[in-house]
């Protein structure tokens, strides 16, 4: 009998993984951040639909809310609801789906080294690695899991996955797996930063065939059209109305503050020595066989170059990438090459010393544990305090009572000061903090201007900089937060002075916290804002009377009722978008963008009459929705013939292959590893 199960290293990745979901993200769900807003996605989708261009009301003065940012996530917290038959609530599909985020790069790092190196424990130390792994990431524990960036996580982890679709190819079949091009759109739709990621993989992959690399660069082409068909649904709409989005130009300092980790510069090292000992290899190899190492050797390598390119351009203004994003796929790609040379290195010394794998695995984790501990580059366990749940947050911070006066203030949307709420005392605009007011709609009804995070809705432009300009978001709105609104600083705020917002876009309230208050002492004594209240630590000023906005009837109309000459142009005070259609009793009315791209008609005729809003898909909405059935059902065609063709059954490589540049040695160690 074996000494250790081969099930023993997945044992212990999902125990400890499970262990520190249970102590961090608990069975509520965590608000820290930006979750309440990641939260707010999932109830959009579930009440209006999952088509990406459906209108989020709730908002930015309205915004197709998941046209401009993967959907992905939401979709798959809102189909865990949908399958459950609702068993599931809204907030428990999220809070289910973000324990499975936080598992998903250990779990998908553990199957890709397993198949590479023949046994989990030689994957083990990479797997850890890869759950744990922080530094700066924005993917990482801190950004993907903690900071709520669940969708960049998500997509992170799906790239060895994508890999592991990749092997059988790079080492005989003549065309890729049919569930490459799945993987490649759940990457696109989940986060498509990760894009250059992806391209960089199938493009090693291709070039590393040693037979007909023409062929293989046309299937390379195909794989990739094959999958953005898959997307097209969400990506051609996205292309086509990029006029009404913002671009979020700002990365992080990820690239140089993760090379100041000891670990990071030890997982670098290891790659390197993996591409060292891999490529003379391939290159005394005679066949393709093999070439999968290569691969993942060059990986970092060829991620590397794309990193330097991308800030290089960025920094010269002639380009722009997202570098943090490239970051986290160079850092990837480091963990499983690093993880191959630790692979490599485990079997080595079992074979010289005799030493059992299981121990050598757990003692390289104990290094990269060491080597961690000095720049905290593995989130090894949380502190509860550091991981609020929505419940408690909700009590600590009073919000029944500010929602409870949100709902009984006048009519129109409520403009909120911060972008979020500090949870401790500071002025650093990186201290802890929450984008609980996001929910808002959600638990009030009502409609919210600012209150979330950095955004990319020309309206989020306007409260950032006072400008609606098409130049990227290059500031995060924390950073605004307590300094300035609208573009303006906060002691020179008044009413007068926010005029032209507060009518284009009916905001009949105005929620400060209780930091802000001394530099809103004219609004204090405006008399359009005479009913100041508190519900601290939130402060409430509203006005006397609220102003109307388009509202939606039960059977999906929309109304909003006007007054003025014929031929004079009046604000839908609401955010303009191409897809609405304003029609005066059957008539067709003409639209335009307004100053502070709000939503303008030109009225046909003098006097009263209430307006009738249609919003519906247009032919990119309706094209791309064709192209991705059309390409479902080529998929499905494609799987069965595959199927039929390999009688039901895909005959792959030796599970078991031996690292680049090494051969081990069929030894009594190597039946200790195994067991």
């Amino acid at each position: 009998m074996a000494r250790f199960p081969r099930f023993v290293p997945l044992t212990l990745l999902l125990a400890y993984g499970v262990a520190f979901a249970a102590a961090s993200l608990g069975a509520g769900v965590i608000a820290y951040d930006d979750h309440p807003g990641q939260l707010y996605r999932v109830w959009h989708v579930v009440r209006e639909g999952f088509a990406p261009w459906r209108w989020n009301d709730g908002w930015w003065g309205g915004y197709p809310e998941l046209q401009f940012y993967p959907p992905g996530f939401s979709y798959l917290a809102a189909g865990l609801h949908d399958a459950s038959l609702g068993t599931l609530s809204v907030p428990a599909s999220y809070q289910l789906l973000t324990w499975i985020t936080y598992l998903a790069p250990g779990l998908t790092t553990f199957l890709l080294l397993t198949r590479v190196l023949g046994n989990g424990w030689l994957a083990f130390p990479a797997a850890v690695v890869a759950l744990t792994f922080s530094a700066g990431l924005t993917s990482g524990v801190e950004g993907g899991v903690h900071i709520g960036m669940v969708a960049a996580r998500l997509g992170w982890a799906m790239l060895p996955l994508l890999a592991l679709t990749l092997r059988p190819w790079t080492e005989g079949t003549e065309r890729p797996s049919p569930f490459a091009p799945v993987v490649i759109a759940a990457i696109v739709l989940t986060h498509p930063t990760h894009l250059p990621a992806v391209i960089v993989l199938i493009v090693l992959a291709a070039v590393s065939r040693s037979r007909d690399r023409l062929r293989n660069g046309i299937a390379a082409i195909g794989l990739l059209a094959f999958a953005a068909a898959l997307t097209a649904f969400w990506t051609l709409p996205l292309l086509a109305r990029l006029a009404e989005t913002r671009a979020l130009a700002w990365w992080s300092e990820s690239p140089a503050i993760t090379f100041r980790h000891p670990l990071a510069v030890a997982l670098a090292l290891l790659a390197v020595d993996q591409i060292v000992r891999a490529v003379p290899w391939r290159f005394r190899a005679t066949r393709a066989v093999g070439s999968f190492h290569l691969v993942l050797s060059l990986y970092p390598f060829a991620m590397g170059l794309v990193g330097c390119a991308a800030l290089v351009a960025t920094l010269a203004g002639v380009g722009w990438l997202p570098v943090n994003r490239v970051a986290d796929g160079f850092w990837i790609a480091v963990i499983v090459a690093a993880g191959i040379a630790i692979g490599s290195g485990i079997t080595l010394i079992a074979d010289r010393t005799r030493c059992p794998v299981p121990a050598l695995s757990i003692a390289a984790i104990a290094v990269l544990v060491m080597l961690s501990l000095s720049s905290r580059s593995l989130t090894l366990w949380p502190r509860a305090a550091d991981w609020p749940q929505l419940t408690a947050l909700e009590r600590g911070l009073r919000l029944p009572d500010l929602w409870a006066k949100l709902r009984a203030a006048p009519p129109g949307r409520i403009l909120f000061v911060r972008s979020g709420v500090p949870l401790v005392h500071g002025t650093e605009w990186y201290r802890p903090h929450t984008h609980v007011t996001a929910l808002t709609p959600v638990r009030t009804g009502r409609p919210i201007i600012h209150g979330t995070f950095t955004h990319a809705s020309p309206i989020a432009a306007l409260v950032y900089r006072g400008t609606t300009s098409r130049e990227p978001l290059s500031e995060l709105a924390e950073m605004l937060d307590g300094h300035t609104l609208f573009g303006r600083p906060l002691d020179g705020l008044s009413a007068a002075s926010l005029q032209p917002f507060l009518d284009r876009f009916a905001i009949s309230a105005i929620v400060a916290v209780e930091d802000d208050v001394p530099h809103l002492g004219r609004l204090e004594t405006d008399p359009l804002f005479r009913h100041a209240t508190g519900a601290p630590p939130f402060v409430l000023y509203q006005r006397e009377a609220g102003l109307a906005i388009p509202t939606k009837s039960a059977d999906g109309r929309w109304t909003f009722p006007v007054d003025g000459p014929a031929g004079s142009w009046v604000s839908m005070r609401m955010t303009f978008y191409p897809l609405w259609k304003i029609l005066d009793h059957g008539v067709k009315l003409p639209t335009r963008r307004g100053p502070l791209g709000d939503l303008e008609a030109r009225l046909a005729r003098s006097g009263g009459t209430t307006l009738e809003l249609t919003y519906e898909p247009g032919i990119p909405e309706i094209g791309g929705a064709v192209v991705t059935a059309l390409a479902m059902l080529a998929w499905l065609t494609w799987t069965l013939t595959e199927r039929r063709s390999s009688g039901g059954s895909r005959e792959l490589p030796s599970r078991s292959r031996p690292a680049a540049g090494r051969t081990p040695a069929r030894s009594s160690s190597a039946g200790r590893a195994s067991g």
